[in-house]
């Protein structure tokens, strides 16, 4: 693919979103056009996938401006595997959200589209306050879309976890913004290529990235600063949380590893600052999820046990951590989305997520049960899913590191997180139905008709069902996270030359600086 292209993953999503916006039509039309969208951008990140198997990187500088002043796109392999993901997360949960009925305003594709650019353009740029700009664009929709695809029900619940969101989300632009004039003011140059290798040789500049890296631990929800998640999230509806789940976490993961491995040069001394951090993030996520009585309360924070896995890999900053910590990121967004669909749609069926208010969904529901079977003991990390891929791989990394420390923690971790997957699906998909769930199930229908001479009143109750539509989200992901463990190899392979891009940061560098 030609660098030139690079600019329309954000571009092209943007353009299309200001004319959907302004050209009301029919909903259907609306959605047919975002899900081809979102099929383009996928499709140009299994393109460079294919561009990057030899390694490498390309960028371009828009507007054929020298570099400096060009607003810069770069691309590698750890770029194109994040791009082709965060497409396939965003096709399942837009056709979650439209199959759930959460999609009905017209303004909902737009804002969609204009998330897709946001973190397309933060995913590319090489700029740190281009950077700051992406992700501003990636979360002004999702004010709207937090509170457009709620749920009706529960709206005080609904607008303090929307202002949560957004307070916390203006803190973190704002240090982040502070992070950036600081490191410009003391490096002058705020072009991450330009940057390379300044941290670990000057102490001010280092102090001002550590600015910035902590805004990016903020948004990623690491440890102290991870309650805004666990509370915020499972306050809007199924799709915006697995969507979320998947792309504003990750987004901010991903710019730890590539300032770090490029701006600090992947410098051992600062190292086991991340790797006490990344563990008790681990065990306080985890800890977390087995107090909550929440389907979706216990999967957000088992998500926040799990960054601190993922970022325990640019932490060990060894081939090994890198290529382990790359490919957990990968199952992570994929299995976590999977499992906020599976147990999104009996929400949406059944009525509720609560554990006990919806009981023996397996019995009538086999196939969703099964999707979150799945992508519940690939959390856990058991074979032969992605998780135990993951999971194996980030054990020996850490072990050949010498953190014997954060092997004991993953390994006990993982078990209490099969707890907290066997605790939802005690609390929802095995046993009996319980009376409350037939009473609150969606489904339910009262036909009532009085006779003409008694006045007999005759009442009909038909059994809720998850239809195809709804389930297939949930169920491709789980395939997906099979595959990935079946197949193994071949993700190895993509996450082994993307992280020799972060371990040896110079094709990266020229690129952007010969652009």
């Amino acid at each position: 693919m030609s660098a030139a292209l690079l600019p329309l993953f954000a571009g092209l999503p943007m353009i299309i979103a200001g004319i959907l916006a302004f050209t009301p039509t029919r909903r259907h039309i609306h959605v047919i056009v975002m899900m081809v969208t979102i099929a383009a951008s996928t499709a140009g990140g299994i393109l460079l996938i294919l561009d990057f198997l030899d390694g490498g990187a390309i960028a371009h500088g828009v507007g054929g401006w020298v570099a400096g002043i060009a607003i810069p796109f770069a691309a590698d392999m750890f770029t194109a595997l994040m791009l082709t993901v965060t497409g396939i997360l965003s096709l399942t949960c837009a056709w979650f959200a439209v199959a759930s009925g959460r999609a009905q305003s017209r303004f909902f594709a737009p804002m969609l589209l204009v998330l897709l650019a946001g973190v397309n353009g933060a995913l590319l740029t090489a700029d740190l306050f281009n950077l700051f700009v992406f992700i501003e664009v990636m979360l002004l929709p999702s004010y709207g879309l937090f509170l457009l695809a709620a749920p009706d029900r529960a709206p005080i619940r609904r607008i303090a976890g929307a202002r949560l969101y957004v307070t916390i989300n203006l803190l973190t632009s704002t240090v982040f913004l502070i992070g950036v004039g600081f490191l410009y003011g003391t490096a002058g140059t705020v072009n991450i290529a330009e940057l390379s290798g300044m941290a670990a040789a000057d102490e001010t500049v280092a102090i001002a990235t550590a600015v910035c890296l902590f805004a990016l631990g903020i948004k990623a929800a690491v440890v102290p600063v991870h309650g805004w998640l666990a509370r915020a999230y499972p306050t809007t509806s199924p799709a915006i949380t697995a969507l979320f789940s998947g792309l504003h976490t990750k987004v901010a993961i991903f710019a730890i590893y590539r300032v770090y491995a490029v701006v600090f040069d992947g410098d051992p001394r600062f190292l086991w600052i991340g790797v006490a951090v990344f563990v008790v993030t681990m065990v306080v996520g985890v800890l977390g999820a087995v107090g909550a009585d929440d389907s979706r309360s216990i999967l957000a924070f088992n998500m926040i046990s799990g960054i601190g896995y993922i970022l325990l890999g640019v932490a060990l900053f060894t081939p090994l951590g890198l290529v382990a910590g790359i490919f957990y990121l990968v199952h992570h967004m994929i299995v976590k989305a999977s499992l906020f669909l599976s147990t999104g749609a009996v929400e949406v069926r059944y009525g509720s997520g609560r554990l006990g208010a919806v009981r023996g969904v397996a019995k009538t529901e086999p196939l969703i049960a099964t999707a979150f079977f799945v992508a519940a003991l690939s959390l856990a990390g058991l074979p032969p899913f992605s998780g135990f891929v993951a999971k194996l791989s980030l054990i020996v990394a850490a072990q050949e590191a010498g953190e014997i420390v954060a092997v004991v923690v993953m390994i006990l971790v993982s078990l209490v997180t099969l707890l907290a997957m066997l605790k939802i699906w005690s609390g929802m998909f095995w046993g009996s139905r319980s009376a409350e769930a037939e009473s609150s199930a969606d489904a339910s229908a009262l036909e009532a008709a009085s006779d003409a001479g008694g006045g007999m009143i005759t009442r009909t109750r038909t059994r809720p069902r998850i239809g195809a539509a709804l389930a297939a989200p949930a169920i491709v992901l789980a395939v997906i996270t099979l595959g990935l463990g079946l197949g193994a190899e071949l993700l190895l392979g993509l996450a082994q030359i993307a992280a020799d891009g972060l371990l040896d940061t110079s094709a990266y560098v020229e690129a952007v600086l010969g652009s």
